[in-house]
């Protein structure tokens, strides 16, 4: 599905407050604070540091944390990414100790090798990690990583020891946490100035929160049936890479990889059971979505493909399609796109990667039934699906029946009523109605999950103005005001 969504500005004196209270949090993250004067000190793993960061308010800050990404970062509003990273994700997961709460996975548009979790089960991936791992096994490595992170509570566990050993303001906290994770480099430079006494001894914690989210990370991995040995052989790629590099990747600030956390990886690794896995195909259509729609421009990206195809060198041929598929879609060759996606979809005929862009084939070429049938048959099949309801949901619109659209994002919204796509596209039907009430509504359940409250209520009151003669939608209206003015304390008590 392509939307482009708009661009949309925070108020400014709200956009600062989520950011310094976001900013505070992350300096608890891993790699980027300051440390305690003691680490023979620490709490016990597992149920550590709850007298000091309850599990709701680990979920509350995490949720603040996520909504200022989306407003801050580029985060990927791919649903069919989405699904490939969290389904991934969950597969972990699932063999995971100590799970608390639902974790979310997602991506964000960016080249550079980094990956990181924060509060509520939140992790975040660089699109250009998915790029670079050979296999599904690396890929897997460090989410399990990352979920090792979370499960054992390394963010609150630092957040325990700075309030015995180091009782520095909150905001002094807070002051460079999502910066620090998003971008280290930057993040460690603001981070510098206040913490430069104990730089060193964050830096022997740091080292230990690794040493045990590797040795977690890999046991996880090999529980999920996954090769362990993607964890050390990508340590090893990362290392190798960049090892003389002047300007390391983000990863390597907050993941310092030695030369003994590689051997350790190695020798843990290797007292699980060889697993030799075949090809993911989810996985090489993922790292070509990645590379044709979100990297490098579609002429190039087109003889790539070709090139790859003419020599035969690809994992699998069905990926190297799809990139040259979904290339000519970037390129507005939309014939070609058609042919080698209905060909692909002949072999795999429910694979939601050829549904998306065919559905996009479609609709840029205004062929609205063809488009409709084939969802329309799967929804049936995949009900509240996000990949085949939101294609759905667009080609209804674009086909001019926006009631029928309208019902099926309702119903989607009932089950999933953060996504932000679904509320984003659902404004725009609303817009194509001439439904004010109903559209400046559904704007500010957008404006919301980018944190921006006091935008939202606006929206919401313009919405109630434009209800009149409805007395159920004011009401409605009225509710979830006071429910965004409520989220607006909670902020403030944080």
């Amino acid at each position: 599905m392509k939307l482009y969504l708009k661009r949309l500005i925070l108020n400014k004196r709200l956009q600062k407050k989520i950011t310094s209270i976001v900013l505070l949090l992350s300096f608890i993250s891993v790699g980027a604070i300051a440390q305690t004067q003691d680490k023979n000190t620490l709490p016990e793993i597992g149920t550590a540091a709850i007298s000091s960061l309850s599990l709701d308010k680990e979920r509350q800050i995490g949720n603040i944390m996520m909504r200022q990404l989306r407003a801050s970062q580029p985060v990927i509003n791919d649903p069919v990414l989405g699904e490939y990273i969290n389904h991934l994700g969950n597969e972990l997961v699932k063999n995971a100790d100590n799970v608390n709460y639902q974790f979310k996975f997602f991506l964000l548009n960016k080249k550079e090798i980094n990956a990181f979790a924060f509060f509520g089960g939140h992790v975040a991936i660089h699109s250009g990690l998915v790029t670079l791992a050979d296999n599904e096994s690396e890929l897997a490595a460090v989410i399990a990583h990352e979920i090792s992170h979370v499960t054992q509570r390394h963010l609150a566990r630092r957040l325990e020891s700075q309030r015995r050993n180091q009782p520095l303001t909150t905001a002094g906290l807070i002051s460079g946490i999502l910066l620090s994770m998003v971008n280290p480099s930057v993040g460690f430079a603001a981070l510098s100035t206040s913490m430069a006494a104990s730089q060193q001894m964050g830096i022997n914690y740091t080292r230990s929160n690794e040493k045990e989210a590797d040795r977690v990370g890999i046991a996880l991995l090999a529980r999920s049936g996954f090769d362990p040995e993607g964890a050390p052989d990508f340590f090893k790629k990362l290392a190798d890479k960049f090892r003389y590099a002047s300007k390391p990747p983000a990863m390597l600030l907050t993941h310092p990889l030695p030369n003994s956390r590689i051997s350790e990886a190695r020798a843990r690794a290797q007292n699980y059971p060889a697993v030799r896995l075949p090809p993911s195909l989810s996985f090489e259509l993922a790292k070509a979505r990645i590379r044709a729609r979100y990297q490098n421009n579609p002429k190039d990206n087109i003889l790539y493909y070709k090139a790859r195809l003419e020599k035969r060198d690809y994992v699998l041929k069905s990926a190297a399609l799809y990139g040259l598929a979904l290339s000519y879609f970037e390129n507005k060759q939309y014939l070609k796109a058609q042919q080698i996606l209905q060909n692909l979809l002949a072999q795999d005929d429910k694979n939601l990667f050829y549904v998306d862009v065919l559905s996009d084939v479609y609709i840029q070429t205004k062929q609205y039934n063809k488009a409709i049938k084939m969802l329309a048959a799967l929804n049936l099949l995949m009900p509240n699906n996000q990949i085949v309801t939101l294609n759905y949901a667009n080609a209804l619109s674009e086909a001019g029946k926006n009631a029928e659209a309208v019902e099926l994002l309702q119903d989607f919204l009932l089950v999933k009523p953060d996504n932000f796509i679904a509320h984003d596209l659902l404004t725009s039907v609303y817009e194509k109605q001439h439904n004010a009430a109903l559209m400046h509504t559904s704007k500010a359940e957008v404006y919301a999950l980018l944190g921006a409250y006091p935008r939202a209520v606006d929206e919401l009151q313009t919405a109630y103005n434009f209800a009149k003669g409805k007395p159920l939608v004011k009401k409605r209206i009225k509710a979830r005001i006071l429910q965004f003015q409520a989220q607006q304390d909670k902020i403030k008590r944080l």
